[in-house]
């Protein structure tokens, strides 16, 4: 088994680079014990969903082998009636002390306990509506696994009281002490009257079936585990969506999704796991704490991210759509996107990690957020995002004292699109281009920059364009191995504007069109050669494939002359500027 969680303490900022580099990798060793919160930040960002969820216990086997009891349980309003062996019923309460598989139907004011322990009981329900208004309405208090299984074309209902003793060990309105499990190609509506909607124990399986839950606090809870492998998921909950909260084990407490339809409304946050988020599959739509327009308002002490991770969160496939009121995508340890389709808005961070986050597949849409992308170390390596935020675009900061290494953002390939009103691309560290597209549409006032890296700067390939203000215009380094120019215009550059880049041959070697005033641009590409004369001009037309503004290629047609620079050298004015944080 990997190590779950790889200390990185000792490792220095050249050896995590080499690591970015070489891609995807997994660790071999023995399990280890929790590592404590302090050095979540130093998380392997790389590993893939496989990898994690390899070193997380394995989910269990939906059902069991040994067939049991098979009865039926009629439901009669104020009691029930069964000739099942293994079923007594008591006034309006109904206990199964046996294995087996038990169809229920009819309506009940009452509850139905499973007292079977180390026993795999199923119920299949085929039109059953229960209430209690002092208890949960299935209680399986002691069982090995609880079966909830909905019958094809029926729809079945759960309500549960409008308050437990705080003690209470049953407290959803759906309860398993052991592994629970849904499945069946019905209907379940659950209501969560006073606590939560569907909680188990140990760990919860979703394999099918349209579920619809309502509650006070979370909505679907399984300490070990929440695995959704199929179904259509709707959640509305006053606090958590979607819940694994074993923060004792490292191989527990972890949320995983593959396949299905899962909507979240929640208060607190939509999916929120002690360790692991891994998404595979299906498609998530979270709406949390009230989203971002209700950021301002919203509580010093609620947490209210979309998808939050304590460990690691992989994003590899399907689709992920937020809303949050805090961040977006957030993990206090790493966040590996790596081919899903991610679109978020946040009152916060849009994606936020302490420590690394990688970005190797897939696209990440930032729609709305005051940081884009947030993390000791941002690596793109392939995949687009886009970012469009009222402060940092991209931002690698260590907000983790246990971290040793320094904050980096590192391109190697991709597509990375900036609009950013704060500082576009801004590490408080290093940052590094060696291949890709990166387009910065920066800031229209001087005190932040399109660029804003406070050490080295290197650029070695792809392609940079970054047009902003000009009071804190930062430039690659002077011994960057791909040349770059940087020109500073008298007067600012309207939105709507295309921007010639020509060489003293009169060759177009970029095309900009600007999306906001602008009066620095910093562009460096293969075909600009080091100590070369440029000139740069406005009007023209761009044509082609176009990235954030950067056309794929121009014509420079009428244009007119506004500034003629040397590559290499930086224009004055300006020098590098420090991040927000």
């Amino acid at each position: 088994m990997r190590i779950r969680r790889k200390v990185l303490a000792a490792v220095s900022s050249l050896a995590l680079a080499a690591a970015m580099l070489a891609g995807c990798s997994t660790s071999s060793g023995d399990a280890v014990a929790a590592t404590p919160a302090a050095v979540t930040s130093t998380v392997d960002g790389t590993q893939n969903a496989a990898a994690v969820l390899a070193a997380d216990k394995e989910v269990h086997s939906a059902g069991s082998d040994e067939a049991g009891v098979t009865g039926t349980i009629t439901l009669t309003g104020a009691s029930a009636t069964s000739g099942a062996e293994g079923v007594t019923v008591d006034g309006n309460t109904v206990t199964i002390t046996a294995a087996g598989t038990y169809t229920i139907s009819g309506e009940l004011a009452g509850q139905i306990v499973v007292n079977a322990p180390d026993a795999t009981v199923t119920l299949i329900l085929d039109g059953a509506a229960i209430t209690s208004t002092d208890r949960a309405a299935i209680a399986a208090t002691e069982v090995k696994e609880l079966v909830v299984q909905l019958a094809a074309g029926s729809a079945n209902t759960l309500a549960d009281t409008t308050s437990y003793a705080t003690d209470a060990d049953v407290d959803a309105a759906l309860f398993s002490a052991g592994d629970l499990t849904v499945n069946g190609d019905g209907k379940l509506t659950v209501t969560g009257n006073a606590n939560d909607a569907i909680a188990a124990k140990d760990g919860l399986l979703i394999e099918s079936g349209t579920i619809s839950v309502t509650a006070k606090d979370d909505g679907i809870r399984g300490k070990d585990y929440v695995v959704v492998t199929g179904g259509t998921i709707t959640v509305t909950a006053g606090g958590d969506g979607i819940k694994a909260d074993n923060d004792e084990d490292t191989e527990r407490g972890y949320v995983s999704v593959s396949a299905g339809t899962i909507t979240v409304t929640s208060g607190g946050d939509g999916v929120d796991a002690a360790t692991d988020v891994v998404v595979t599959g299906g498609t998530i739509t979270v709406t949390s704490g009230g989203g971002l327009a209700s950021a301002a308002s919203l509580a010093a002490d609620v947490s209210a991210k979309g998808l939050k991770s304590g460990v690691i969160t992989v994003l590899e496939g399907g689709t992920v759509a937020v809303n949050a009121a805090d961040d977006a995508v957030h993990s206090d340890g790493a966040i590996h996107l790596n081919g899903a389709k991610v679109t978020v808005g946040s009152g916060d961070d849009g994606v936020h990690a302490e420590g690394q986050l990688i970005v190797d597949a897939g696209s990440v849409t930032v729609a709305s957020a005051v940081e884009g992308l947030e993390a000791a170390q941002i690596v793109l390596n392939d995949g687009s995002v886009s970012v469009t935020t009222s402060d940092d675009g991209v931002n690698a900061t260590s907000s983790s004292s246990s971290s040793s290494s320094e904050p980096s953002v590192t391109v190697n390939g991709g597509t990375l699109v900036i609009n950013a009103d704060g500082d576009g691309l801004d590490s408080n560290g290093t940052a590094s281009i060696t291949g890709g597209t990166v387009v910065v549409n920066g800031p229209e006032g001087n005190g932040n920059g399109a660029l804003d890296v406070d050490a080295t700067f290197t650029i070695s390939g792809g392609i940079l364009l970054a047009a902003g203000s000009s009071g804190m215009a930062v430039t690659p380094d002077a011994e960057s191995a791909q040349a770059w120019l940087s020109a500073t215009v008298d007067s600012a550059i309207p939105a709507g504007t295309t921007i010639q880049i020509t060489d003293s041959d009169g060759t177009v070697v970029g095309t900009f069109t600007t999306s906001k005033s602008t009066q620095n641009i910093t562009y460096s590409s293969p075909a600009v050669k080091p100590g070369g004369k440029y000139t740069i001009s406005t009007g023209g037309t761009a044509s082609g494939t176009v990235t954030g503004g950067l056309a794929a290629s121009g014509t420079l047609g009428s244009a007119t002359q506004v500034a003629t620079v040397t590559a290499g050298s930086a224009p004055a004015g300006g020098g590098r500027g420090f991040g927000r944080r």
